[in-house]
């Protein structure tokens, strides 16, 4: 089960990203930076930083070229533990 979780949230994270890119190319309503690090957080992390590189969105920001990288180094260290 837990690999359906983790393949779905980045699915839809990247997803959001894509989104959110287009949403600010075309002037739209945004979703929030803390919305998306929160999809990182939940698990979106590998998502979230291929987003980040597909859709080259949010890249020149600090707490995201440093805070995805992090939840997914902690992401993998949790994931490695849990499957012992």
């Amino acid at each position: 089960m837990m690999i359906y979780y983790i393949a779905i949230i980045n699915i839809l994270t990247f997803i959001i990203y894509g989104l959110d890119k287009l949403f600010a190319i075309k002037n739209l309503s945004r979703v929030s930076e803390n919305t998306l690090l929160l999809l990182s957080f939940v698990g979106g992390s590998i998502g979230a930083y291929i987003g980040m590189k597909f859709f080259h969105h949010k890249t020149n920001k600090k707490k995201f070229t440093i805070l995805v990288p992090l939840m997914i180094i902690i992401h993998v260290v949790l994931f490695l533990y849990l499957y012992k």
